[in-house]
């Protein structure tokens, strides 16, 4: 077990000279390992170095890394969209923190802020953010939420947001234009859009001087589009509006950098791609979006500059072995690598595009861009519906999808790092069986 730093010693340490310590070998540098997890990241650099040219599926660095999460044997998830899979390691810290917590009370306001603190600031070099840009939420919908209420904004004022939104979204923003008289402009994309310009002159056609927010989803969770974020902050930026965007799938599909897309506000569920558990999330506000952005809870100073984002996170004693965890699950990740992680993603949901556009009754509605998409990917049915279908793949093979909650009859499929070529000719295989004639 891995003493405790003193909270005061995190806070007195220079910023890069802890981040240089979280990457060099630092005590904690294995944050929040016990025996058994350090045993797994030695085998896994071990792995490493035998997996160099093993970049995307499949291979024995990849058996690997599959085995390390907690799936039942002979389950097949493709359904980390709504909640994923969680490696061991992760669930090994979990578990050991809520036991020290029950076990010994006092650890949990004399050392876990500690842990806590430094899961936050891995969780920003994650990101490609500064410490005072990032705080940890229980999700995506707590992140959101605070921007749509913490923005001054007077009636008539505009948000601009697609057609595609997630209702945790949406509705913030209807709430408030039903209080207090803001508008809601819906900007439209196609089911595949044609391409990244068409979406970019729909949203640079809908800005007027009223408009001050954009909200976007970086994933779309019912096409499987990725939204050209970049070029939509830069738009907005020479409009002088503000980019809030639902990010929710893509922390641990896309090798991110807050920075170099320039967006305002960010929100992830830790859960779905990341593989940390349910009730954690990570929220970054840019430090110079962060004066435009009121807090909705507040405790005592809140009104600290030095709080940086972390003011938007005051909601008094939580459960702190979830962001211990999910600093877990940070770590996990970093020991492959983000740029891997998403060539072995991408590499695997274009398979699945391509092999499933040439069943007939079976539409891509995900982009076969891969700038224009990630690890979901949505497939249109004709001939049986969706929910049918997705019950056949679970009781014939084990299998979970997800079916969207659209206008379409359609199922979405996520292929994380831990799925298979194997697992994918199974899901062809099923529709090939139900949709596979004219």
């Amino acid at each position: 077990m891995i003493s405790s730093p003193n909270a005061n010693t995190l806070k007195m340490m220079g910023r890069r000279d802890f981040g240089r310590k979280l990457v060099g070998g630092f005590a904690l540098g294995k944050i929040f390992s016990d025996s058994l997890n350090r045993s797994v990241y030695e085998q896994m650099a071990a792995w490493d170095k035998k997996g160099l040219d093993q970049e995307a599926p499949d291979g024995a660095y990849w058996d690997f890394v599959t085995n390390q999460y907690m799936l039942e044997p002979g389950l097949t998830m493709m359904n980390n969209g709504t909640a994923g899979a969680m490696p061991r390691v992760v669930f090994n810290t979990l578990a050991e923190y809520f036991q020290i917590q029950a076990a010994n009370p006092f650890k949990c306001y004399s050392t876990f802020d500690a842990y806590r603190e430094e899961a936050r600031v891995r969780a920003a070099q994650f990101i490609g953010a500064l410490p005072e840009e990032v705080t940890l939420l229980r999700n995506t919908t707590e992140g959101l939420n605070i921007v749509a209420y913490g923005l001054d904004m007077q009636p008539g004022d505009e948000v601009l947001m697609s057609n595609l939104e997630h209702p945790s979204g949406i509705f913030p923003w209807k709430l408030r234009e039903k209080r207090y008289g803001i508008k809601i402009k819906e900007v439209a994309i196609n089911t595949p859009p044609r391409s990244k310009d068409e979406i970019l002159t729909a949203f640079r056609d809908s800005i007027t001087t009223r408009t001050k927010v954009i909200l976007i989803s970086h994933a779309v969770y019912k096409t499987g589009l990725i939204a050209p974020l970049k070029d939509i902050c830069s738009l907005a930026k020479d409009k002088h509006v503000l980019v809030c965007s639902d990010g929710a799938h893509c922390i641990g599909m896309l090798n991110l950098d807050m920075h170099d897309l320039g967006v305002d506000f960010y929100a992830n569920s830790g859960y779905k791609w990341l593989g940390a558990p349910t009730g954690t999330g990570i929220f970054y506000v840019r430090k110079e979006a962060q004066k435009d952005l009121w807090p909705n809870i507040v405790e005592a100073e809140w009104e600290n500059p030095a709080a940086g984002a972390l003011k938007y996170s005051h909601v008094g004693r939580i459960a702190d072995p979830l962001p211990i965890a999910l600093g877990e699950a940070i770590h996990f990740q970093t020991n492959i690598g983000k740029p891997r992680i998403e060539r072995r993603i991408k590499t695997l949901a274009a398979y699945l595009k391509e092999e499933a556009s040439k069943i007939p009754n079976v539409q891509v509605l995900t982009p076969m861009d891969p700038e224009l998409s990630g690890g979901l990917t949505v497939l249109g049915l004709q001939g049986m519906r969706n929910d049918q279908f997705a019950n056949y793949m679970l009781e014939k093979y084990n299998l979970v999808i997800a079916r969207t909650f659209n206008e379409r009859n359609a199922i979405r499929v996520c292929t994380h790092i831990f799925i298979s070529y194997k697992q994918i000719d199974i899901l062809l295989e099923g529709l090939k069986a139900v949709y596979g004639k004219k």
